[in-house]
């Protein structure tokens, strides 16, 4: 008990690199608005501007939201732990919606120009993204939110939950690298090699998309930066492993 209450909020160093995440990650979000405003004219849902809802969209809600959620249980580390999966749940959620509303902008936008769908790679890995990743709500949704799910089986797919988280946001950073060379060669194909400023722009977001990956990755995998468990939570854990080896929780006392 003793040790709860002197555990320091964060580790040294946790809350520079929380606060470099952040700093990227707003920054590519208001770079992909920059350039759609500032060389693509802007964004607007009833016009030729339809189709710049989609990047902005996929960089916030696949990217920024995306990795904001995997770093809620090394914010909250002094939170209950049904207080970080909620919200945990939650910023996915959010981040699925605002997708959703990206991929719906390109798909109706291609109708209304009669422009094919699904031929190139970018739109492959995007839809395989956005797909894997509702799978990926739903199946933890069912798992560690919705009761009903037994200890021993969260316990098992935990291990495959996080590589996925991991997976799906290098998978959908690598789709926007994608999508942001595409967009350039069927935008500015006679002048990108002429540095023009849209181009560089564009290639600079793409590096910081990369570094904004970087850091999450290395957040998550700082053993010393992850969400030790609260007593209580050691105590319920002790308590089901016990219960399922047949046993009564004070006889591992």
């Amino acid at each position: 008990m003793e040790d709860g209450l002197t555990r320091p909020a964060s580790p040294a160093g946790l809350s520079w690199y929380m606060a470099a995440s952040q700093l990227l990650g707003l920054t590519v979000i208001a770079m992909t608005g920059a350039w759609m405003g500032q060389y693509r004219g802007g964004i607007a849902w009833e016009s030729v501007l339809q189709f710049n809802v989609h990047p902005l969209c996929m960089v916030i809600g696949m990217v920024f939201l995306q990795g904001d959620a995997l770093l809620v249980y090394r914010v909250f580390r002094n939170e209950t732990k049904r207080s970080a999966k909620i919200l945990h749940g939650l910023l996915h959620a959010f981040a699925l919606l605002i997708a959703l509303v990206g991929v719906i902008a390109v798909f109706d936008y291609h109708r209304k120009k009669g422009f094919a769908d699904m031929y190139s790679l970018h739109s492959w890995c995007g839809i395989a993204a956005f797909s894997l990743y509702f799978i990926q709500w739903l199946v933890g949704f069912s798992f560690f939110l919705f009761p009903g799910a037994s200890f021993s089986l969260r316990s098992r797919y935990k291990p495959q939950h996080v590589f996925f988280g991991v997976f799906l946001l290098a998978l959908s950073i690598a789709t926007c690298l994608l999508g942001i060379k595409e967009l350039l060669l069927f935008s500015i194909q006679a002048t990108y090699s002429s540095f023009v400023p849209e181009g560089i722009l564009a290639n600079v977001l793409g590096l910081l998309l990369i570094v904004f990956g970087l850091v999450i990755g290395y957040i998550l995998t700082r053993d010393e930066w992850k969400r030790p468990p609260l007593a209580e939570e050691l105590a319920l854990s002790m308590d089901f492993k016990t219960l399922t080896k047949g046993e009564s929780p004070s006889s591992s006392q």
